[in-house]
């Protein structure tokens, strides 16, 4: 008789915890992703405030819908940006959170820094060679 009050009740406690899980399971997943996507669009916002805006601060974002729109960013605010087409000078206000990635179409710092190192080595190297042509002693 105390065997099965015991087996009873250790099949509703796995049967209540089985249960939870499964209830509790998509709800954390669901929190997960929703914060996955406020940072996500906390950082499309902190790239968009570091391009700026205006003709210069072209871009393309795809969106979750899977959409993409290219052009400029012609506003920034709080919650969405203004991305302006260059051929039809259409705008499309795109919410950061609807923002699945998103690419400038300017310089990186590295690529700016590789190309001022190349133009300060090729100034060197002009210089030596002039001074080298100047002595006629142009042993390297």
């Amino acid at each position: 008789m105390f065997t099965q009050i015991v087996m009873k009740r250790l099949a509703l406690t796995a049967s209540l915890a089985l249960l939870f899980s499964t209830l509790a399971t998509p709800i954390a997943l669901a929190q997960s992703q929703d914060k996955k996507a406020i940072e996500r669009a906390a950082k499309v916002k902190k790239e968009i405030a570091k391009l700026g805006t205006g003709k210069d601060a072209r871009i393309a974002v795809k969106l979750r819908d899977k959409t993409t729109v290219a052009g400029f960013v012609s506003q920034a605010g709080e919650d969405s940006f203004v991305i302006t087409d260059l051929k039809t000078n259409a705008t499309t206000t795109v919410p950061y959170l609807n923002v699945e990635q998103a690419r400038g179409k300017g310089l990186s710092t590295g690529a700016k820094i590789a190309i001022g190192a190349g133009v300060g080595v090729g100034i060197v190297v002009l210089a030596w060679f002039i001074q080298c042509m100047r002595e006629n002693n142009c042993n390297p």
